[in-house]
């Protein structure tokens, strides 16, 4: 039983790799559209598709309006991505479902232990990933609506982003509890639930139980709205979230029920 159990666990595992990959790529895909759909929308490139389509009036439809065809298959491209990725992240999150519902039939150290790396996976998966995009608009006479800025940041990126501006102390502080503590977090509950009949692994759940519950949500949630502080401008902000902040929410739950489960099973022994 015990064989069959790892058998069938195995390729969950492995899905949530492959679903947590193609996720990635296709959103960085949807990314790159969208950075390049904003240059297109920026003051010089309306500019351009003004020009065009009037060349294209003038000449009585001989010659094409390239930006706007451009344009068309940017937009087509991205959307295209944009589906991928987010299929592929409810694919993820199905997966992530039954490895939870799994999890229950099996033995209390078992079932901790497949939680515990699914929350890892989750919670690579969400660190890597996008959580946000920013794009300032503005409505400029003759020309439209133009994109005065766009940015995507993940939690990574807005962390690198803030050491950059010299933010040094709140890039730290992010580091620390969104990324360091979360990671030797998780693979320290690994760790115990391994190494479970050893006296020292009550001395580290002990520790992380305490710690966990300053590291989690509340600073996550600090870190999403720094992305969006920093994007300075004159224009109308409009935010959209991303995977990330998904695949993060799904490594707050999962872990917190590890957490839970890992205690439980220490006290028992």
């Amino acid at each position: 039983m015990k064989i069959l159990r790892i058998i069938l666990i195995i390729p969950m595992f492995l899905a949530l790799g492959y679903f947590g990959v193609r996720s990635y790529e296709h959103a960085k895909c949807y990314e790159s559209s969208t950075a390049i759909i904003a240059q297109q929308c920026d003051a010089h490139g309306l500019a351009q598709g003004k020009l065009d389509k009037l060349t294209s009036i003038i000449s009585f439809g001989l010659i094409k309006d390239e930006t706007k065809e451009k344009l068309n298959k940017l937009r087509e491209k991205q959307k295209e991505n944009q589906n991928i990725s987010n299929q592929n992240l409810r694919y993820f999150m199905i997966v992530l479902g039954i490895l939870l519902i799994f999890s229950f039939t099996c033995t209390t150290g078992g079932s901790t232990l497949i939680l515990a790396i699914s929350s890892l996976i989750s919670l690579i998966f969400g660190l890597i990933n996008p959580i946000l995009m920013v794009t300032i608009h503005k409505e400029v006479e003759h020309l439209g609506d133009v994109i005065l800025s766009f940015e995507s940041k993940g939690i990574l990126g807005s962390i690198s982003k803030l050491f950059d501006s010299g933010e040094i102390t709140v890039a730290i502080t992010i580091l620390l509890f969104s990324v360091l503590v979360p990671l030797l977090k998780i693979t320290t509950l690994i760790f115990t639930i391994i190494f479970r009949n050893y006296k020292f692994s009550h001395t580290l759940i002990n520790f992380f139980k305490h710690l966990g519950k300053w590291s989690m949500i509340d600073v996550f949630v600090v870190a999403t709205f720094l992305v969006y502080l920093t994007s300075n401008g004159n224009g109308v902000s409009i935010a959209e979230i991303q995977i990330g902040l998904y695949y993060f929410l799904a490594y707050v739950i999962i872990s917190m029920i590890t957490t839970i489960k890992t205690i439980k099973l220490l006290e028992s022994k």
